[in-house]
């Protein structure tokens, strides 16, 4: 054992614990969760397609992925499926800018770009996947699960958008026409 399976484990505890509970959240209310049905209303108020089964795909990706990535089992896969979750999570943050005090993208592209690490470095030898002599994370699978997460979490954002858009609500219909900066209307209404 060295110091990056060490640092590789801290790594994989730290982002896979944390995103096990939120996923336990999503899937059976746990934690003061929504569980399904709570996390399908936001969702669904989020301008998703199918959003109790965007619920539980998400809750899936961030529960079961999670508690793998802590027990390095699969490691590039369930790294890949996180980092494509936390993609589309980022997505919906985007029109709050970068800052997570703002409501921004800042954490959850953070969370994904550290997974997407994880997926290709792989799980380092404190893990499942070394017991199993890495046949489940070999180097080249971290590409191949991060390129089709990419690809579904895509199609999920733009599915997101144009429906989004065709009801005349998200990013493309909340920016103002005219240029003007859009806090303005609120500032001078909350000071009548």
């Amino acid at each position: 054992m060295n110091t990056r399976d060490l640092g590789l484990f801290a790594a994989r505890a730290a982002l896979g614990g944390t995103l096990a509970a939120h996923g336990f959240q999503k899937l059976f209310g746990m934690f003061g969760g929504g569980g399904i049905e709570g996390t399908a209303a936001a969702f669904e108020q989020m301008g998703f397609d199918m959003p109790r089964q965007s619920a539980i795909a998400s809750g899936v990706c961030e529960g079961i992925g999670g508690s793998m990535l802590v027990i390095g089992a699969a490691t590039p896969v369930a790294a890949a499926a996180i980092a494509g979750n936390l993609a589309v999570a980022a997505s919906v943050h985007r029109p709050n800018g970068f800052f997570n005090s703002d409501g921004g993208l800042e954490l959850p592209a953070t969370l994904a770009a550290v997974a997407a690490g994880l997926a290709l470095t792989g799980p380092g030898n404190l893990s499942f996947d070394r017991l199993l002599k890495h046949r489940y994370s070999k180097g080249w699978m971290g590409f191949a699960a991060l390129a089709a997460a990419a690809g579904v979490a895509a199609s999920i954002v733009q599915r997101r958008e144009q429906k989004l858009a065709a009801e005349g609500s998200g990013p493309a219909a909340e920016a103002p026409a005219t240029g003007a900066d859009p806090t303005e209307e609120t500032v001078s209404s909350s000071a009548a």
